[in-house]
C-alpha cells in the first residue's frame, strides 16, 4: 500500500510524528545437551506449545532451528515481556522433547541432520543453491519497525545503510563454529556472504527502482524469486514495516532489547530527515561491505569503519555517534534511558560473543558452555 499521493516527505513528516510500533523474530537453536551438536527436533518441539505460542511460532527452514515471533509493540517494556515470555515457552518446549533452546547465531560444534524442512518452498530453495544452503544452521534478530508506506519505507532503508554495521557489532554473538573459536564475533554474518542474495541493501530511488533490480536479479538467478530479498534493511513483504535483519539472535532479552530500541530511533530518525528533504548518504557498496565485514570480525573489540567519513575509529565511538544521532527519537518514544542503561552494560560484559569466549576460557569445555547459555525455565 502507498499514502504517497501527497509526496513521501509529507507522509515521512506524519508518521515521524507518531510512536513507531516495533515487533521482533527471534531464531533459536535446538541442541543435544550432552554433545552440544544441532539436534532436528523442531518439529516436536513446536507441537509441545500451547495453542497460543503455536501462534507466535514460525517452521524454519531447518529442523534444528525454532522461531518466536512478538506481537506489535509500543513500548520496550512491553516488547521485553514478549520476549521473555516467547523465550521462556520455546524452552520448555525443547526440554520436553530432550533438547536446549540455546540462543546463539552459528551452529558452534556441528549439524549431523542438514535436512531441510518438508515445504515445497524449502525444497526449491535447497535445489536452487545447492550446497549453500545445506551450510550449518544460522539465526538472526529481526526487528520490524512500522513504516505504511512502501515509497517510504525504501528511502528509510536507505538512511539506515551506514550505521547498521554499528548494530550489528553490538548484536555480534556466533564465535564458534566446528567446535572453535572463529576468530570472528558473528560468524553468521561471515557464513551467510555466501548467499547472493544476503547484506547491505542497495541504495534505491524508488519502489520502482526496487521493484526493477529485484526483477534484474531473480532473472540473473541470484535470487530465487521475489521473496529472496534478504538484505540487512528492506521493505517487509508480509507487514507494513521495514525490516532490519543484520543482528544475531541475542544472548540475553535485554541485548534484543537495546537493539530493537536503536533500530527504532534510527528508523524515526530517518523518517525525520525525509521530511526535512535531507537526502541519505550515498555509501558506496564496496565501502560498506568492508564496514559489515569489520563489524562481523570484531564486534565491540577495536575499530569500525565510519563509512560517512571513510575512515576506521574506535567502536565505542561510533556507538557514541549512532546515539547523538537518534537521540531525539529516543526522547520521543521514552527509550533514552533504557538504551542508555543497556549500552553501558554492554562496556562491562561485552558482546554475546565476548561472554561466549569467557565463559568457554572459564570452563574449556564448548557442550558445557552451551549448557550455561541455555534458556532457563
Amino acid at each position: 500500500m502507498s499514502l504517497t499521493a501527497s509526496g513521501p516527505a509529507a507522509v515521512a513528516g506524519t508518521i515521524a510524528q507518531q510512536r513507531l510500533t516495533v515487533g521482533v523474530e527471534e531464531e533459536f537453536l535446538l541442541l543435544d545437551p550432552f554433545t552440544g551438536q544441532n539436534t532436528p527436533m523442531a518439529d516436536d518441539a513446536r507441537a509441545a506449545l500451547s495453542d497460543d505460542m503455536l501462534g507466535l511460532s514460525r517452521v524454519e527452514f531447518r529442523r534444528s532451528m525454532m522461531e518466536m515471533v512478538t506481537p506489535v509493540c509500543t513500548s520496550l517494556p512491553q516488547l521485553r515481556r514478549h520476549l521473555a515470555g516467547n523465550r521462556s515457552a520455546a524452552a520448555a518446549a525443547a526440554a520436553s522433547v530432550g533438547a536446549a533452546l540455546v540462543p546463539v547465531g552459528a551452529t558452534p560444534i556441528g549439524e549431523p541432520d542438514r535436512t531441510v524442512e518438508d515445504t515445497p518452498r524449502f525444497h526449491a530453495i535447497a535445489r536452487h543453491y545447492g550446497p549453500i544452503a545445506h551450510d550449518p544452521a544460522l539465526c538472526g534478530c529481526h526487528v520490524h519497525v512500522g513504516v505504511p508506506d512502501q515509497e517510504v519505507a525504501v528511502q528509510v532503508c536507505n538512511h539506515l545503510r551506514p550505521w547498521l554495521p554499528v548494530v550489528q557489532a553490538l548484536s555480534a554473538n556466533s564465535p564458534f563454529h566446528a567446535g572453535g573459536d572463529t576468530c570472528h564475533a558473528s560468524w553468521r554474518s561471515i557464513q551467510l556472504e555466501r548467499w547472493p542474495s544476503l547484506g547491505p541493501s542497495p541504495y534505491l530511488e524508488s519502489v520502482a527502482h526496487y521493484e526493477r533490480t529485484v526483477a534484474e536479479l531473480v532473472a540473473s538467478g541470484a535470487m530465487l524469486d521475489e521473496t529472496m530479498v534478504l538484505w540487512w534493511a528492506r521493505p517487509s513483504g508480509r507487514y507494513p514495516t521495514v525490516e532490519v535483519r543484520v543482528a544475531d539472535v541475542c544472548l540475553a532479552v535485554e541485548d534484543t532489547v537495546l537493539i530493537a530500541g536503536l533500530v527504532r530511533a534510527l528508523v524515526a530518525t530517518a523518517l525525520t530527515d525525509i521530511a526535512a528533504g535531507r537526502s541519505a548518504p550515498r555509501v558506496p557498496g564496496h565501502l560498506l561491505r568492508a564496514a559489515h565485514w569489520g563489524a562481523a570480525h570484531s564486534g565491540l573489540d577495536g575499530s569500525l569503519t565510519d563509512v560517512r567519513r571513510r575512515m576506521a575509529r574506535p567502536v565505542w565511538e561510533m556507538i557514541d555517534a549512532l546515539v547523538a544521532t537518534v537521540e531525539a527519537a529516543l526522547v520521543h518514544h521514552g527509550d533514552r534511558d533504557a538504551v542508555a542503561g543497556e549500552l553501558t552494560r554492554l562496556r562491562v560484559e561485552g558482546t554475546g560473543a565476548t561472554r561466549q569466549r569467557r565463559a568457554f576460557e572459564r570452563t574449556g569445555d564448548l557442550p558445557a558452555v552451551l549448557r550455561e547459555l541455555a534458556v532457563r525455565v
